[in-house]
């Protein structure tokens, strides 16, 4: 009798009645899982097919070997779009990264109006980049954004041209996508605050820490596995980012606000270079998967070291 009892109460492997109730959920969940992967990584080995053959408006068989690569990577083109993405990726995840910080820390002290605030500083999450990048061109345009206020109220030496300025119209686009993307670095920054033990909070308060050391010393250093995730995140935007450099300044004045996405749509559909877009286009693959694997081997050590800690 025991022996029955302990058996029936033993948890095992699944049954077949019990799959069957779960059946839906396992459909719900894998089949667009596993439709979204296959599609994913086909069309990637398409893409690297393509870029080592001599296909221009349609593809075509043949071998060119790292013809198509060496070809975009000496294009002026390319080399300005990797300088400004450095740039770009940089400011945009420094500064996004700081001002999500410094938003999570004043809505974390409890103020009045916190939910008002916290949808307004969410509310550019909504709003897609095409929108992002067409509103924010309106506001920096010399000719009928702020500078032309600012002239308006009688401030006539007052200048704003960053749009036209070649050296400062990447500038245009940070300023854009921080606006939109802090709010999700907020967001996670204020789980984070919300989330540190209170005892420690206390311990830190009884051993007479103020309260910048409390945030420097104590909390702050809690907050960098979410820290790592938001670097990741936005880096991986920032190496993607089309649409709103595509609606904001279309990539200029002239060449000077490419990245690589331009590029890999300048030569697929208005140069028709099939084979070049796609080494571009991998080319942007092996950058956004030197941020990956270094983080997806991280999260492995760190899980490997977790049940030892």
């Amino acid at each position: 009798m025991t022996d029955v009892v302990s058996t029936a109460t033993r948890p095992g492997r699944p049954t077949i009645s019990g799959v069957a109730r779960r059946l839906p959920e396992y459909l719900l969940i894998w089949v667009p899982l596993l439709l979204s992967a296959a599609h994913l990584i086909s069309f990637s080995l398409w893409t690297i097919w393509i870029s080592f053959t001599p296909s221009t408006l349609v593809p075509v068989s043949g071998w060119v070997g790292l013809r198509n690569y060496t070809a975009v990577l000496a294009t002026r083109n390319w080399q300005i779009a990797f300088n400004n993405l450095l740039l770009f990726g940089s400011a945009f995840v420094l500064l996004s990264l700081i001002t999500g910080l410094i938003l999570a820390i004043l809505l974390d002290q409890r103020i009045r109006g916190e939910n008002v605030l916290r949808s307004i500083f969410l509310y550019p999450l909504a709003v897609s980049f095409v929108v992002t990048g067409t509103v924010w061109s309106w506001l920096l345009n010399p000719g009928i954004g702020i500078e032309k206020l600012v002239h308006d109220l009688g401030w006539t030496s007052f200048h704003f041209d960053w749009l036209v300025n070649r050296d400062m119209a990447i500038w245009t686009i940070v300023i854009a996508v921080i606006w939109q993307s802090s709010g999700f670095a907020m967001a996670l920054f204020l789980a984070g605050l919300r989330s540190v033990d209170a005892d420690l909070i206390k311990a830190a308060q009884i051993d007479g820490a103020g309260p910048i050391r409390m945030y420097r010393r104590v909390i702050l250093p809690t907050l960098w596995p979410i820290t790592i995730a938001v670097v990741v995140i936005q880096l991986q935007f920032a190496i993607s980012t089309f649409d709103l450099v595509r609606a904001l300044t279309n990539g200029g004045p002239g060449i000077a606000t490419q990245l690589p996405a331009l590029v890999v749509y300048d030569l697929m559909f208005q140069r028709g270079l099939l084979g070049r877009g796609a080494a571009a286009a991998v080319l942007m693959l092996l950058i956004l998967l030197a941020v990956l694997l270094p983080y997806a081997a991280w999260r492995y050590f760190q899980r490997r070291r977790a049940p030892h800690a």
